[in-house]
C-alpha cells in the first residue's frame, strides 16, 4: 500500500512541474510584440491570457514609397485576430485571415499561417508558414 502511495505522490508531482513549465512558457508569449523592417513598423502582435488560454491579435504595416528614389514610410493596415492559437514548448503556430488584406483579390482567400518562435528573453521569431524563402522576422516583446 505504501509503494502505491508514493507512485501515486511522484505521479502528482510530476504533473504539477509539467503544468509550470508550460504555463511559464505560455506566459512568456504574453505580452505586446513588434517587428521591423528596414527601421519601420512591420509587425504588431498583442497576446493574452485570458483564463489560461492565449488570445491574440495582429496588425501589418505596408510599406510605400511614391518613387524609387524616395524612402520608405509605412502605413498600418486592418488588425486582424489570430485564430487556432497552438503552443508546443516555445513555439505558438496560428493563423491569419488574409481575407481583407487586398480586396477584392483576396477575399477567397485561405487563412496564413505563422509560426512565433521564442528565441531568447524577450526576443523571437516570426515566420510566414505558407512562404518557403526569406528569413524570419526579429520580433521583440514589451508588457505594453
Amino acid at each position: 500500500m505504501r509503494f502505491r502511495l508514493w507512485g501515486f505522490v511522484c505521479v502528482a508531482i510530476m504533473a504539477v512541474g509539467l503544468s509550470a513549465a508550460q504555463t511559464s512558457e505560455k506566459s512568456e508569449l504574453v505580452g505586446v510584440w513588434r517587428g521591423q523592417f528596414d527601421n519601420l513598423p512591420g509587425v504588431d502582435m498583442v497576446i493574452t491570457d485570458e483564463g489560461g488560454e492565449l488570445r491574440g491579435g495582429i496588425l501589418f504595416y505596408l510599406h510605400l514609397r511614391p518613387d524609387v528614389k524616395s524612402p520608405y514610410t509605412s502605413r498600418p493596415g486592418l488588425p486582424e485576430p489570430m485564430l487556432a492559437l497552438k503552443t508546443e514548448g516555445q513555439t505558438l503556430d496560428f493563423q491569419v485571415s488574409h481575407k481583407r488584406a487586398h480586396p477584392p483579390g483576396s477575399l477567397h482567400d485561405s487563412p496564413v499561417s505563422f509560426r512565433l518562435k521564442l528565441t531568447g528573453p524577450g526576443r523571437a521569431e516570426l515566420v510566414n508558414m505558407n512562404e518557403n524563402d526569406g528569413p524570419p522576422l526579429v520580433m521583440t516583446r514589451s508588457d505594453y
